[in-house]
């Protein structure tokens, strides 16, 4: 990897023959959130521990798939656990002899770093004011959410290292890569507006891109849920019979895509008469009997107010706000969520645009 004369960023060599020649001004940007899977689920349920030294080889192996295909910078967020040291340790060790070419590495550092999810939020916005035209995110659910409460009309692609994670999918990186690399070129723009439920309780807002649970449990506490037997109401943007979470509730009643122009409304129980019984996987390794007494699709735009007259509501499966009969919840659902790259129809793109596929190199005419 050259240095930069400017002193601004890690420089690399030419492009090899055979990758895709780069896009002057082109940049993504990757944050990797180290306390993303390290919730209280570990000790409750059997959640597996996503270790940081595999995210920064997430990290590393996204760095990749950009150079390939021709992103000319790439911003990393910094973090106090080794994350962002890891990927700059690999960038020092390469030289002009290592196969594949890099982009130009740029590490967005905050003043300070709380360990919240503010730093999440401050990296976007310092990334979208640098020029990235993607953010890939390595969370779960709360750490997309985070980030996409500053995303405005960035193109946000999500990578599950969390805990329940509805909302970012498994990819692996470098397939993941390539995708945010072919937009963030403008050679591939196949994105989807997702979903987004507007949760109002007194004068907070909060908005949640998987589900909202109003629950009769007193104090925001460890934050975390799994358990059920106090939960009231649940509103889902989407409903996948294959997801971890509360939102598997709805999936197996009534399930719901995430394209589709509505969302899921669940009136729980709550030792009242059932009508119905469902086995949820609501956390990992936790699949629990669920009494819901109805189960109806929610509008778009049809704004629910909670009959449950106090308690804690929990966004995206993490108590945020606790609220009494002075401070009634509303919920409603909206299209106007971020916008998601979606891979699989990037790459289907690029396949029947032959854009991987580059003409060889001319060769030099004899002289």
């Amino acid at each position: 990897m050259h240095q930069d004369p400017s002193g601004d960023g890690l420089v690399p060599p030419p492009r090899p023959a055979g990758e895709l020649p780069v896009v002057p001004g082109s940049a993504l940007g990757i944050i990797a959130n180290p306390m993303s899977g390290r919730d209280i689920r570990r000790l409750v349920a059997h959640a597996s521990v996503f270790p940081n030294a595999e995210k920064t080889n997430m990290v590393l192996r996204l760095v990749a798939a950009a150079g390939a295909l021709g992103v000319e910078r790439v911003l990393v967020s910094t973090d106090d656990f080794g994350v962002a040291g890891g990927v700059l340790r690999a960038a020092r060790k390469r030289t002009g002899q290592d196969p594949g070419r890099w982009p130009r590495l740029d590490f967005c550092e905050l003043d300070t770093l709380t360990g919240t999810a503010e730093d999440t939020r401050r990296h976007v916005r310092r990334m979208r004011a640098q020029g990235a035209e993607v953010i890939i995110v390595l969370g779960g659910d709360g750490t997309v959410r985070a980030a996409a409460s500053e995303l405005g009309d960035t193109a946000l692609l999500p990578l599950s290292t969390g805990t329940n994670n509805a909302f970012p999918e498994m990819w692996e990186a470098t397939v993941a890569g390539s995708a945010a690399a072919l937009v963030a070129t403008g050679r591939a723009d196949a994105t989807r507006q997702a979903k987004v439920l507007h949760v109002e309780c007194g004068d907070r807002r909060e908005p949640a891109l998987v589900d909202v649970c109003v629950s009769t449990t007193a104090h925001v506490g460890a934050r975390a849920l799994w358990q059920v037997d106090e939960l009231r109401e649940l509103y889902c943007t989407f409903a996948e019979p294959h997801a971890i979470g509360l939102s598997s509730i709805a999936g197996q009643l009534l399930p719901t895509a995430r394209h589709d122009p509505v969302g899921v409304a669940i009136e729980l129980a709550g030792g009242r008469p059932s009508s119905q019984t469902v086995l949820a996987p609501i956390a990992p390794g936790r699949i629990v009997a669920v009494e819901v007494a109805d189960a109806r699709p929610l509008p778009l735009g049809q704004r629910r107010v909670s009959a449950t007259p106090a308690g804690t509501v929990a966004v995206d499966g993490e108590r945020e706000l606790e609220f009494g009969p002075g401070t009634p919840v509303a919920v409603t659902l909206s299209d106007q969520g971020p916008r998601v790259v979606d891979v699989r129809s990037v790459l289907e793109a690029a396949a029947r645009q032959r854009l991987l596929t580059p003409p060889p190199p001319l060769s030099p005419r004899p002289s």
